[in-house]
């Protein structure tokens, strides 16, 4: 009986491992080697043992802060290796133009670029700045009025954090609690987490948008929050066609893996509305004012690279061919590229000359065709080193332009 049970707890284990899920049952029960649980706030801002809550005689002295206009605060500065497991952070100014002006950035052992730099909000999930509640494996919003990150932040030798505040406004109100565990002997093989943020306000038509640019390195791709404004000069025609595409190890002019549609790599389908899962949702779908944000987090289904990584995703749109000809004689910006049904497939782009979509010897149905919006987007992954290839973060002004004013 007991060589069957440790052989069940064996398989589990090794099946765990192999879809990416954490050994929770392991975890709750057992304590690593020489761990030692440590929070860090404003009333214990080294996590010092035996140091927190002394200010005003240990009666609430220091629960939270401000950063005026231009400043940066560092939240967080420990020397010797440890893992942060859990973020909280909320603050008084929750407008979608602070949410972008607000950058946050992570260092780990002592590298002097950052590996995660990002605007607040869109770091902790919320894309385009608008607040809402929602939960899923990585990040939440309780009641749409904090922020929470769950994702595990492995370091060796040191580890801070920074917020600046690039907006002309102070932030008045700050309150945060980082929990995390110090380690004596960090495992060699832990990858140092990153993330990346990008915005094209409007896109090149028919070059897909970079949601993680080439990275060079060994890592895993997590996954990606996303914000689009759909360009009111399409009016309100359905823009989700595009597929992602992952590039890995070398791959140039065609990706290893890829996808069907927008909505489809959100693991829904024809459209999309809103809904919250634990690895996949969309927080934002208001037709109304043309602006969408959806995620997608590959934690039971990794992407691994060795050499480099790249993810993008197509701009494409549609409507019925008698649409899309109206819409294409409005001189917007739009290449057809094919046109199907559930029985025929056109590729235009393979034809001979390439026919025009007025040509009514074409049939009537459904039209892809590139389209330019305004695509941005937060990329996560971890990496076999602390800084990497990729370029900064965008100005300020970048960031909140065109921004909805809640």
């Amino acid at each position: 009986m007991n060589l069957m049970h440790n052989l069940r707890n064996a398989v589990l284990t090794m099946f765990l491992l192999f879809i990416g899920l954490p050994l929770l049952s392991q975890e709750l029960y057992t304590i690593p080697q020489d761990a030692q649980t440590r929070w860090i706030s404003f009333e214990n801002q080294t996590g010092e043992k035996g140091r927190g809550g002394m200010e005003n005689k240990g009666a609430k002295g220091h629960a939270m802060d401000h950063i005026k206009a231009g400043e940066s605060k560092v939240l967080f500065d420990v020397k010797g290796s440890g893992i942060i497991h859990r973020m909280w952070i909320t603050i008084d100014d929750k407008s979608p133009e602070m949410l972008r002006s607000l950058k946050i950035e992570m260092f780990w052992d002592g590298a002097d670029k950052a590996a995660v730099v990002a605007p607040f909000g869109d770091f902790f999930g919320v894309g385009l700045g608008r607040m809402t509640s929602f939960e899923n494996e990585l990040f939440s919003n309780p009641e749409g009025k904090s922020f929470n990150s769950y994702i595990p932040m492995p370091f060796k030798t040191a580890a801070r954090i920074v917020i600046t505040n690039e907006s002309p406004k102070d932030l008045l109100m700050i309150f945060y609690d980082i929990n995390y565990t110090v380690t004596k002997s960090p495992d060699p093989n832990s990858l140092y987490f990153h993330c990346y943020w990008n915005r094209e306000i409007k896109t090149e038509l028919g070059r897909d948008f970079e949601i993680l640019p080439t990275v060079a390195g060994k890592g895993r791709f997590i996954g990606t929050n996303i914000g689009v404004v759909d360009d009111s000069a399409y009016q309100g025609r359905w823009w989700g066609e595009g597929e992602v595409k992952v590039f890995l190890d070398g791959d140039t002019d065609y990706p290893t893996l890829v996808g069907t549609g927008t909505e489809d790599y959100i693991g829904t389908g024809w459209g999309q509305g809103i809904f919250r899962h634990r690895f996949q949702g969309c927080l934002i779908a208001d037709k109304d004012k043309h602006e969408w944000a959806f995620y997608r987090y590959h934690i039971p289904d990794p992407i691994y690279f060795h050499s480099d990584c790249k993810v993008t995703i197509q701009q494409i749109g549609g409507d019925f061919r008698p649409k899309a000809v109206e819409l294409q004689k409005t001189g917007v910006a739009m290449t057809p590229i094919s046109i199907h049904s559930a029985l025929e497939f056109i590729k235009l782009l393979e034809m001979d000359p390439v026919p025009d979509i007025d040509d009514e010897t074409l049939p009537d149905n459904w039209t892809n065709f590139y389209r330019q919006d305004d695509w941005s987007a937060a990329a996560y992954f971890y990496l076999d080193k602390p800084e990497s290839n990729l370029p900064d973060i965008a100005p300020v002004e970048k960031r909140i332009e065109g921004l909805t004013k809640d």
